[in-house]
């Protein structure tokens, strides 16, 4: 996932913010970007990366935060509440001959790049890095088990993927009919498992559309697809077919025809692509 360069404000414009530089939406994308945020993302990219890098959401944030500093538009100390409140973080997700690299500003993904990596011979598996800052340069790493290194991803692997993504995206049509189709696809089946993934997303994206509830309160992907392995009758490798389909449902179910960086349809198609080479 690309960032736009942020547009510099003329006199009397607003700030830059989030929703000029990223594809985000809701609160987020109304805040401007705040220099302690730039700092808080470059903290977290540099305890996973070793560094920040030129491209990366760090940079974008940096050079937003510059611009709408020097205008007087936020001071040196300012810090987004919504970020300050639900963190930015920075995941490492190790899989077989690739890391997948997400970053996130309140939950929403703002970057999320994959990465080839040397094989190695882990007994214990590939492991799942997770880093946090808050303000101020703190933060915590968080390790937890993950893939085995040289084995082929199956579809339930990568909604599994989805749930440490995008765990935190509200289930919306579009993420019901991915996870349909990437059911369909892992059991050979068309017939919905009641209590089963598919029919699982289904009810939540009934549910977060019918109610006026906060985002916060809605129910998540993480909520749904935590343990996909384990949920799923039947389970297959994930192959580009496989991918086309999950990724031709998230689209037709989504009013902008785009698909959600980190979220169903980008990881059984990351997956697939992996399984290639």
């Amino acid at each position: 996932m690309s960032q736009e360069q942020p547009r510099r404000p003329e006199a009397n414009q607003e700030p830059i913010k989030y929703g000029d530089v990223f594809q985000v939406s809701g609160e987020l994308a109304d805040k401007p970007v705040a220099p302690e945020d730039a700092a808080i993302m470059q903290t977290a990219e540099t305890r996973v990366l070793g560094q920040t890098q030129k491209g990366r959401p760090a940079a974008a944030m940096q050079s937003a935060a510059t611009i709408n500093e020097r205008a007087g538009l936020v001071s040196h100390t300012d810090v987004t509440d919504i970020a300050g409140q639900r963190g930015v973080t920075v995941t490492e997700t190790d899989l077989p001959g690739t890391r997948i690299i997400t970053e996130s500003v309140a939950g929403q993904v703002v970057g999320q790049f994959v990465e080839p990596t040397p094989s190695t011979n882990q007994p214990a598996g590939a492991q799942t890095g997770d880093v946090q800052a808050g303000p101020g340069g703190g933060g915590y790493a968080n390790i937890e088990a993950g893939y085995a290194p040289n084995a082929a991803i199956t579809i339930g692997e990568a909604l599994e993927a989805t749930a440490q993504t995008a765990g935190n995206k509200p289930v919306e049509q579009s993420d019901a009919a991915a996870i349909q189709a990437a059911e369909v696809r892992a059991t050979g089946s068309n017939v919905i498992t009641p209590g089963g993934l598919a029919a699982t997303a289904q009810s939540a994206a009934s549910y977060n559309a019918a109610g006026l509830m906060k985002d916060e309160d809605k129910i998540k992907l993480g909520d749904v697809l935590t343990g996909a392995t384990m949920k799923l009758p039947a389970d297959k490798v994930a192959t580009r077919q496989d991918a086309e389909g999950v990724v031709t449902a998230e689209l037709r179910n989504n009013p902008n025809l785009t698909t959600y960086p980190g979220g169903v349809a980008a990881s059984v198609a990351a997956a697939a692509r992996l399984n290639e080479h």
